[in-house]
């Protein structure tokens, strides 16, 4: 009986369904996964032929019958067919291939989805084989898997920047006070030098190389090693139709990135404005943390401190926030039920 009670404790999940990236909590486990969220199907059988890392792995590289797909767009589902399929893929691994199991889950999502967008998530978690599926909201859950006391009656300000969405929230007494959702996060940032390049330099790139010149070249503030932060980039010349290289500095791409930032740094000011006074003291006392993997961007704490004037920390594991967060729930459900977005 201990080993049936201990199965049933280990199966519910906790699931940071993320536009860039998909992380499952399992209760008792940890983290046991993190893969792409995409999904490369064969459109003459319909069947899905790689999941996660190997249909990342074919992004813009596929032939005419296969499409590699993210079916997450701006931190919602924007093709539910395919997000059933990920989502069941992930719960059946997770699970080493039981099919009896049907565990409890908790899934965060962004807090300004509409309620069709939520029970699009609800519904293909229940397809995918879960017996019970609570939403929490992505910043509520950050500031949990950051270690934020949100339960403590003192302003907590997070933010979230993921790869759809930018999460601003203000946080006390387990429950949201305010926030603000903007669906400009690092899909946009990587657009941005996509968009940069093929205006300035004539280069088209794919998807994958801006996300690499991103990490490489990319940064929100002046960093010191500036000058000699040169990457070289190959991609198609769109006068010639040939392939060509670039070489491209730190300070262009930062350029190019300055708008999509503007707006997050806008949404964070807004917040600011609108937070009662007291819980705005705290967070000046506390500071701000950030989460997400837009949280690895260098500079963009500087960024953000030098434009509110409040101290940034980065939380210690910025893409786990969001997971750990659910995991958290999970293991303390009935203390922390008030967390739940209604």
């Amino acid at each position: 009986m201990g080993f049936l009670n201990r199965f049933s404790f280990s199966r519910d999940m906790g699931i940071d369904l993320g536009t860039a990236n998909t992380l499952v909590y399992v209760s008792g486990k940890g983290i046991v996964l993190q893969e792409p969220s995409v999904v490369a199907i064969d459109q003459n059988e319909k069947v899905p032929l790689a999941v996660g890392e190997e249909a990342k792995k074919m992004l813009g590289r596929t032939p005419g019958n296969v499409l590699a797909l993210r079916p997450l767009r701006d931190g919602v589902i924007a093709d539910f067919d395919t997000a059933e399929i990920m989502l069941k893929h992930f719960i059946s691994r997770v699970h080493e291939g039981r099919t009896l199991v049907s565990p409890r889950i908790v899934i965060g999502i962004p807090s300004g989805v509409t309620g069709v967008e939520r029970r699009a998530v609800e519904d293909a978690a229940r397809e995918a084989g879960a017996r019970e599926v609570h939403l929490i909201d992505e910043p509520v859950a950050a500031a949990i898997g950051a270690g934020l006391p949100v339960a403590e009656p003192t302003g907590n300000m997070i933010i979230d920047v993921g790869g759809g969405t930018t999460e601003v929230a203000v946080l006390s007494l387990q429950g949201t006070v305010l926030s603000e959702s903007v669906r400009v996060a690092g899909d946009e940032l990587s657009e941005a030098i996509t968009q940069y390049l093929k205006k300035v330099h004539n280069l088209v790139i794919g998807e994958r190389t801006a996300e690499e010149i991103k990490i490489v070249v990319g940064s929100a503030y002046p960093q010191s090693n500036d000058d000699d932060n040169i990457m070289d980039v190959r991609g198609l010349h769109l006068l010639s139709g040939l392939p060509r290289t670039v070489s491209i500095k730190a300070p262009e791409m930062r350029e190019a990135m300055a708008e999509p930032l503007a707006v997050i740094i806008e949404a964070v000011k807004r917040t600011l404005e609108r937070t009662p006074p007291e819980l705005a003291a705290d967070i000046v006392d506390r500071g701000i943390m950030l989460a997400g993997g837009g949280a690895l961007l260098k500079g963009i704490d500087t960024l953000i401190s030098h434009e509110t004037g409040i101290v940034v920390h980065i939380a210690a594991d910025p893409l786990s926030c969001v997971v750990l967060g659910t995991g958290r729930v999970l293991e303390n459900f009935k203390q922390l039920d008030r967390v739940f977005s209604r």
